[in-house]
């Protein structure tokens, strides 16, 4: 049996209303799905208690299997593959592996990590773009919930937007 789930999409027009909003929401447990700002706010990411990203680990683990390849790749090339006598000098030279090792390291760190930002944020090419609330993109702040199950909840959570300058409160089916 799936569960049916609606959503609690506030707007605020300024910041401070929507931070002083989240806060205790978080303390009363009520499930904040997401807040969509036109431009980043200071303070919101700890209001709504989110964890750091693991996207750096990405990045050094897609650099260093980087670095590896160019490192195997060219050392079996060189070594056992093609073996060439440039100028006497030994055939794993490991300061002639310097530039293609970096290139390469960069190239994969900076592509996978591009690829894991739009695999974890579902930006894929072609979707259609969805507004959380008219404006969001220009000046107004959304507040996404999950909405409460129980009547009282619902009520308390309503209250508590209306109490912190929500200007319109909608119920959806869908996230946004």
């Amino acid at each position: 049996m799936t569960e049916h789930r609606r959503f609690l999409v506030a707007t605020f027009t300024d910041p401070a209303h929507l931070l002083a909003a989240v806060r205790p929401l978080r303390v009363a447990s009520v499930p904040i799905y997401d807040v969509y700002a036109p431009y980043p706010v200071h303070g919101l990411d700890q209001a709504m208690g989110l964890r750091r990203t693991r996207l750096p680990l990405v990045t050094l683990l897609a650099g260093l299997a980087g670095l590896s390849f160019a490192l195997l790749f060219q050392f079996y090339t060189n070594v056992f593959d093609w073996p060439l006598n440039v100028g006497g000098k030994p055939d794993n030279s490991a300061l002639a592996f310097v530039p293609v090792c970096f290139e390469l390291t960069v190239l994969l760190g900076g592509l996978v990590t591009v690829g894991a930002l739009f695999i974890r944020t579902r930006l894929y090419p072609g979707q259609r773009a969805s507004l959380a609330a008219a404006g969001v993109t220009d000046d107004r702040f959304a507040l996404v919930l999950r909405t409460p199950a129980d009547r009282d909840e619902r009520q308390h959570t309503f209250a508590l937007l209306l109490r912190h300058h929500a200007a319109q409160i909608d119920e959806r089916d869908t996230p946004p």
